[in-house]
């Protein structure tokens, strides 16, 4: 029976159900479709025989809303969704957005703010000893003790706040149903306490063996130098070939217990994920309201990889994935894009072909296979390691077999593409494939930065690097006659940079006589070690002091840098200017950022 799944009583009767094994409540609508968690972790479990309801945004102020199916056989799963909550609710600057893709027709406020600890405490309201497990990238990533920007504050492990049993962190389609047998099996959920790729909560540490005791959530608050040195341990405990038990101690509550990662999904695992019976679409009953914004941006596009080594200090998908890379097979990801052609709103054009690094399709070195990626050092950061594997050959020979699928026009690659990797492969192949076939008249990279400073703490290549690559592109698009621009991804007000890389790089724009739409403003979201360095004022790779942006209006003025040229930021680019000691940018010369604005005669006003 290939359909949605219940999302009501109604639905679980026609199914012929009782009542259903898990409840799975979610914080974005319900799409049915393999970039979504919800619908992965669900097809899953079904998958492995479990029946599975879905209650998607719940009204979170009534406790009717988590009673659709009743009391479920074994448990609650819940998840904020496929952002963190507080990411999809607010902007950088603590604004409200006023967008939600990942609801129907876009609107706004269908989800609390920490939806993950607001829901478990519904549920915990109505259902007193029902097991629940928390996943997906919100849990995942407050796990352990956590900085949490939107209130300035250290917070508890999100198992304490939220009363859940357990978490199953990263993408978790093993942990998630070994927890499922488990509880099947009859095991208490105080109990499973075995699982890779769990945390729980534990009275002491009698029963856990070869861990790591971080400092206490005491000391935690108490000391930020101590929480950039437990930061680290967890950092250089993420794989799951070398990765140790790791224990937080909360006083009179007991321990949070995170076990080591589960281990990454092998080629055919992911294949059999990617080929479950997805119906690829919203479910029906958004369609009135125009249906969930973010499907169309991934309906037809195809997920090849998982994981990254890329290690950007700004990003946690260490943290998340991992950065052992898993692949699909050509032969399903093909497969997939057959049944995109045949629906009847594809227009011939694949959107995407990639993952969190397009061009990574293999791990970066036969070596992680057997001892796991390196705890001390990164594979492209500072330089690349001598053991790092530079090969496009098999994301070129699948890029091929799509563009050559009959119904097929054009195959994009619009996932980010790590330039210094591409840099590393003295074969052009790449590059000119790329060039003649899936871009169109712009390539968008992320050097995020031109100040070799900044670009340090952000655990990027240095600049040099990047202006290397634009001229190795501008050569290749000559070749073929093709007038093709790179835009460059940049961010504002990382930790490290100062008024005086900020300056640097709008006069860098000034050259490229470029000025971007849209800037960054670094985010200080859960779990990566730029948001680490941003709470502590520390680097905790190295423990060395940081200069760190966190005034707002100094966050406004970097940011307004990078658009020197909109009239709406003069004043703030002015004072930034000055407060620089750089007003040689102000004036009529060539070099000038900005001119001084002309003072009528009567000197109480502007133009």
């Amino acid at each position: 029976m290939k359909d949605f799944l219940p999302v009501s009583r109604a639905d679980m009767k026609t199914r012929g159900w009782d009542e259903v094994d898990f409840v799975y409540v979610c914080g974005d609508a319900y799409v049915d479709h393999p970039s979504f968690g919800a619908a992965i972790i669900t097809r899953v479990l079904e998958a492995h025989g479990y029946r599975i309801g879905i209650i998607a945004q719940p009204d979170w102020k009534k406790e009717e809303s988590v009673k659709v199916f009743g009391r479920p056989r074994l448990g609650f799963l819940v998840s904020a969704g496929n952002m963190d909550s507080m990411v999809n609710h607010y902007t950088v600057s603590k604004k409200r957005r006023n967008q939600d893709a990942y609801s129907p027709g876009g609107v706004i406020g269908k989800r609390p703010d920490y939806a993950t600890v607001v829901y478990c405490n519904l549920i915990r309201k109505v259902y007193k000893k029902i097991p629940i497990i928390v996943g997906g990238i919100e849990a995942s990533l407050r796990r352990l003790a956590h900085y949490d920007y939107w209130s300035d504050s250290l917070k508890h492990s999100i198992l304490l706040d939220s009363q859940a049993n357990l978490i199953t962190y990263g993408m978790g389609e093993h942990s998630i149903v070994e927890v499922a047998d488990a509880l099947a099996s009859g095991i208490d959920i105080a109990d499973i306490t075995f699982i890779r790729g769990t945390v729980y909560r534990a009275k002491n540490l009698d029963s856990v063996y070869d861990y790591i005791e971080l400092p206490s959530y005491e000391q935690l608050c108490r000391d930020k130098k101590e929480y950039a040195r437990s930061f680290y341990t967890q950092y250089c405990n993420t794989d799951f070939i070398t990765a140790k038990c790791l224990a937080e101690s909360y006083g009179e509550n007991g321990y949070v217990v995170q076990n080591p990662p589960a281990a990454p999904l092998g080629e055919l695992e992911m294949d059999d994920v990617y080929e479950l019976p997805y119906m690829r679409a919203y479910h029906p009953v958004y369609q009135k309201d125009g249906g969930v914004p973010a499907l169309g941006e991934i309906k037809f596009s195809l997920t090849s990889n998982r994981g990254c080594f890329g290690g950007c200090n700004f990003c946690a998908l260490t943290f998340h994935q991992g950065r052992m890379i898993q692949v699909r097979s050509h032969e399903s990801i093909v497969r997939e894009a057959q049944k995109m052609t045949e629906e009847a709103d594809f227009k011939g054009y694949i959107h995407d072909v990639g993952g969190p690094t397009a061009n990574f399709r293999h791990t970066s070195c036969e070596k992680q296979k057997k001892s796991g990626v390196c705890t001390d050092k990164q594979c492209l950061f500072p330089k690349a390691c001598q053991n790092l594997k530079v090969d496009h050959k098999d994301y070129l020979k699948l890029l091929k077999k799509l563009r050559e699928l009959p119904g097929v026009k054009k195959v994009f690659v619009r996932s980010g593409i790590r330039f210094d990797y591409v840099m590393l492969d003295s074969d052009d192949t790449f590059l000119q494939e790329l060039c003649a076939h899936h871009i169109s008249g712009q390539l968008r990279v992320a050097p995020e930065h031109i100040a070799d400073a900044v670009l340090d703490k952000m655990g990027k290549p240095h600049n040099e690097v990047y202006q290397k690559f634009l001229k190795r592109y501008e050569r290749i698009n000559a070749k073929y006659g093709k007038e093709q621009f790179v835009v460059p991804y940049l961010m504002s007000s990382h930790p490290g940079s100062t008024l005086k890389e900020a300056v640097a790089l709008a006069e860098y724009l000034r050259e490229l006589g470029y000025m971007p739409e849209q800037v960054q403003d670094f985010y200080p979201t859960p779990s990566t070690i730029s948001t680490c360095m941003y709470y502590t004022g520390y680097d905790p790779r190295t423990m060395q002091k940081v200069y760190v942006p966190v005034n707002p209006h100094e966050k406004a003025m970097q940011r307004a840098l990078i658009q020197y040229r909109n009239p709406k930021n003069y004043d703030l680019v002015k004072e930034a200017l000055q407060k620089a000691g750089r007003q040689d940018l102000i004036g009529f010369g060539p070099k000038c950022l900005i001119a001084p604005r002309k003072i009528r005669k009567n000197n109480k006003s502007r133009r």
